[in-house]
């Protein structure tokens, strides 16, 4: 596949004003780690923060999941909306679908509301940006009731997901592969953080290599910067102690359990190690099939590594890079990533990174540069990353001095700016030549 991936038409940009995000399944104010939050939410949040200071009011429309919620004013020019689509409580993402019509025709009304409140003409948004496939079936009947282009971004895919999946794990379902092609089929550009997953969508998914455009995630390097890694120890009560550290939603695809068995396997071949080495999970049970809490500490009991184990639930977004610098290295077992924004601000916080070789992975790490990827989901071969990492102060120390350097690369405001000029090409007018 080529590149660059270009419009079908060159195109006259126009100023875009107003953008409707759709978020259905995930409030970005939820707290990263928690339920189905996770990068996706920064993503989400991060962007329209700066688009908002570059002029461009943004309204998120999410699922109340409670009675009290309703608009939020979050940042400036940044809402976030939520709409009744069912019961007021939390539903699970695998029930959502049933919803849908209800989430859309709650957006609809919202925004005749309020354009008749403004005295604006309908439509109030000049691009719909939708996120998840969910959100992508919502964008494209927005994208029809109200004549604005769609900018879908899909953050996983399904094909993709089901070519790695793990022993036991169930297969995405075929209504979801379903609906992703509709939406690559709608949509008017489909946003990819890789060239990997652009290929991906051409290729497992049939979309026009036109349509599809590769914009990075970014990271915010105000809040994530290197430390001080034993004052940081000392302040979690790490002093001592080898730190691998797991910054994840535990399920089955980022595979906390391997990780679990790394530090098994890496403890009993070596047995110095072992007596300092502890493995610190941050994150929480995600979905019906999250792994439990009490799963892992269960296992790491049946593994001889009790003491080696240390659960920290889910921490503040803002309070993950005391972790990140506290951390002798980062572990990232998962099977499939569209980015790895972890291995991002793990890098940007000077921690070097031992990562599964697959998808986003391959160019959120440079391989022997800022970390180590791993071409195996074997316990085993995550040790022998881990050993290498850990048992070679020097590589080690440079690993995460070219990773705070590296992570530089990757901007939020950057990836904005670029996400902007899509949404005014797309917005634009298509150029005729003269004859």
């Amino acid at each position: 596949m080529q590149e660059p991936y270009r419009p079908a038409a060159q195109r006259v940009p126009a100023r875009v004003e107003r953008v409707a995000v759709v978020s259905v399944h995930t409030c970005p104010l939820d707290q990263p780690g928690i339920g189905d939050s996770g990068g996706m939410n920064v993503y989400v949040r991060s962007v329209a923060r700066r688009l908002a200071e570059m002029g461009v009011a943004v309204d998120i429309f999410t699922r109340a999941a409670g009675p009290e919620q309703h608009v939020v004013d979050v940042d400036p020019g940044v809402r976030v909306v939520h709409l009744e689509a069912g019961p007021d409580a939390p539903v699970d993402k695998e029930d959502l679908p049933r919803y849908v019509n209800e989430f859309l025709a709650s957006m609809i009304r919202f925004e005749a509301s309020e354009a008749a409140a403004a005295g604006r003409s309908s439509p109030s948004y000049d691009i719909v940006h939708s996120h998840y496939w969910l959100s992508g079936s919502i964008g494209r009947h927005a994208r029809e009731r109200w004549g604005v282009p769609l900018v879908q971004s899909f953050h996983t895919l399904g094909l993709v997901k089901n070519r790695t999946l793990a022993d036991g794990e169930s297969p995405e379902p075929h209504g979801r592969i379903a609906g992703e092609r509709k939406v690559v089929q709608t949509a008017d550009c489909v946003l990819a953080p890789t060239l990997g997953e652009a290929a991906d969508l051409v290729n497992l998914y049939g979309a026009d290599p036109r349509n599809v455009r590769v914009v990075a995630p970014g990271v915010d390097t105000d809040l994530y910067t290197p430390g001080d890694r034993e004052t940081e120890k000392a302040s979690l009560g790490l002093s001592g102690r080898t730190v691998v550290l797991f910054v994840g939603r535990l399920q089955p695809l980022k595979q906390p359990d391997v990780a679990l068995r790394a530090i098994a396997e890496l403890s009993a071949r070596n047995p110095e190690l072992a007596a300092s080495l502890v493995l610190v999970v941050v994150g929480g049970p995600s979905g019906r099939g999250g792994v439990q809490p009490h799963a892992l500490s269960k296992l790491a009991a049946d593994l001889g590594v009790s003491h080696a184990l240390r659960l920290e639930g889910t921490v503040p977004h803002d309070a993950l890079p005391r972790y990140y610098r506290a951390a002798d290295t980062v572990l990232i077992p998962s099977r499939s990533e569209s980015f790895g924004l972890v291995a991002i601000e793990a890098s940007a916080c000077g921690a070097p990174v031992v990562a599964s070789d697959v998808g986003g992975l391959r160019v959120a790490v440079r391989d022997g540069v800022t970390g180590l990827l791993v071409p195996s989901f074997a316990p085993a071969a995550y040790a022998d990353g881990l050993a290498r990492v850990l048992t070679d102060a020097r590589s080690s120390e440079a690993m995460g001095s070219a990773g705070a350097h590296f992570a530089r690369r990757f901007d939020w405001r950057r990836a904005s700016i670029d996400l902007l000029a899509i949404y005014e090409e797309l917005a634009g007018t298509e150029a005729h030549p003269e004859a």
